[in-house]
């Protein structure tokens, strides 16, 4: 497994901590979207409050990831080099 690049991710590098970050806010945003439409259950309102201040920067945080991962998955998935 390749480390994360810190900067310059050129081809062939890994992805950016940016962008790592992003993608992680994004599957836990997503996890917790499956969690509310299966079972009603909003963990990030359990674990912070309903709709508490930290709550909702959580839910901004994951917003501007899934805007953030838009645009930069596709140049992510451009720079990989694929197996042959």
């Amino acid at each position: 497994m390749e480390s994360v690049a810190t900067h310059n991710t050129a081809p062939g590098r890994a992805m950016s901590v940016a962008t790592w970050i992003a993608f992680i806010l994004l599957v836990i945003g997503g996890i917790n979207w499956g969690l509310v439409g299966l079972f009603g259950f909003d963990l990030v309102a359990t674990l912070f409050g309903d709709m508490s201040a930290l709550s909702r920067i959580i839910y901004v945080l994951v917003g501007i990831s899934a805007v953030y991962c838009l645009f930069a998955m596709p140049a992510v998935r451009r720079r990989t080099p694929t197996a042959t």
